[in-house]
């Protein structure tokens, strides 16, 4: 694995941190948080023996996918540290029980545990309690929550943040000469990010969006959005369709039944898109969508299934990252250094399982992906995802 810090390149745990990046999912990466109380931190794990001190705080003991991303995502970070040739740390697993409140105890339990740094939480609001509690104590956080409204100085977001499938699809539809676009976007808190990131990320290049509707989650109101959006459609090149498989081939089917020739315009989607459902569905053959690379991921996949038996999340490798990355920091730079704000934001960036990623100063971050198109066979990558950033940016 490798990461790159101030242009160097730092030794990471053998092979681990190498491939490509993504933005996946919904505002939260998997499902809500359950309404249960935390009124005292359940008793901690400890991982490693290091004598740097991290804090990892997952929503372990909440129910149904919440809970189940925790343990995949807590696994990647037990991985990372078995990957990585004696790290210099030890993880303190809180867990916080799907809540903030036991996500702000877990954090002050830590915290008293001599915590130098924080890995997670998952949902935004455990994210903006750990961070109330972290920051004034000078203790940085790396969280994972697809929220950019919780990010900020000293707490920064490792996750898949939606903006950047948005702004990766419209900078290479205008290079490959889309110039104007429309739109037809979910009427939820997902496609209120992906409206506003697309409408300005079209204008920054030049482009013009012609029209731009939305559409309720019930799809037997999708018909009047779909039928504005096919009376502009013949003055678009490309029309931006920012959902998932459940939805994408509704909204399809219904911009066709409004007189949408497929043939003549260009379908584009963000990160949603990597599903093989949309795969097998023929009316979006050749539709654009960034994500990671999949190589990375590939081979982060099967040494987990080799290690554990089953399956990671896809959120798994934030958590892996997260670990390497900070293993790597103590090693080259110790933690004082390591996890000053000129180390976590240097531009250069990192190289991580899902690409190229960099911490911005207002905690979002900016991660490097390729363009994905869609085949009946599956993804073909037709523009790879950059392997560093471009100087100066």
């Amino acid at each position: 694995m490798c990461a790159v810090w101030r242009g160097a390149v730092l030794s990471m745990a053998a092979g681990a941190l190498a491939a490509c990046a993504s933005t996946f999912g919904t505002p939260e990466p998997v499902g809500p948080i359950p309404n249960q109380q935390a009124t005292e931190a359940p008793p901690g794990t400890l991982i490693g023996a290091g004598g740097t001190r991290v804090a990892l705080i997952l929503p372990l003991s909440a129910s149904g996918n919440a809970g189940v991303a925790a343990q995949s995502m807590k696994n990647a970070a037990e991985m990372a540290l078995a990957e990585f040739k004696n790290p210099d740390i030890q993880l303190l697993v809180k867990d916080d029980g799907g809540t903030p409140q036991g996500a702000q105890l877990g954090a002050q339990q830590a915290l008293q545990e001599g915590a130098q740094i924080i890995v997670g939480p998952l949902f935004a609001p455990a994210v903006s309690a750990v961070g109330q509690t972290a920051r004034p104590r000078g203790v940085p956080v790396i969280a994972f929550s697809t929220d950019a409204n919780v990010a900020t100085r000293g707490v920064y977001l490792l996750s898949f943040l939606p903006e950047s499938d948005v702004h990766r699809i419209v900078d290479f539809s205008i290079s490959r000469g889309k110039r104007s676009f429309a739109a037809l976007v979910p009427d939820n808190a997902y496609g209120a990010v992906v409206e506003a990131a697309f409408q300005q990320a079209v204008a920054r290049r030049g482009g013009r969006v012609v029209a731009l509707e939305r559409y309720p989650s019930d799809g037997t109101r999708l018909v009047e959005p779909a039928r504005r959006v096919a009376q502009a459609a013949a003055q678009a090149d490309a029309i931006f369709l920012p959902d998932g498989a459940d939805a994408v081939p509704q909204v399809v089917q219904a911009l066709v039944s409004a007189g949408v020739n497929l043939r003549r315009v260009q379908l584009l989607g963000t990160g949603l898109w990597d599903d093989p459902r949309l795969f097998s569905n023929t009316s979006l053959n050749n539709g654009w969508f960034a994500a990671p690379g999949s190589a990375g991921y590939r081979a982060f996949a099967q040494r987990y299934r080799q290690r554990y038996g089953n399956d990671p999340v896809r959120t798994a490798t934030l958590a892996y990252d997260a670990v390497a990355l900070i293993a790597a920091l103590v090693k080259t730079q110790g933690a004082q250094q390591g996890f000053s704000e000129q180390v976590l934001t240097n531009a250069a960036g990192f190289s991580g399982i899902d690409g190229i990623f960099r911490f911005r100063s207002d905690g979002t971050n900016e991660r490097g992906l390729a363009v994905i198109q869609v085949t009946p066979s599956g993804g073909n990558e037709i523009s790879p995802a950059p392997r560093s950033f471009a100087p100066g940016t």
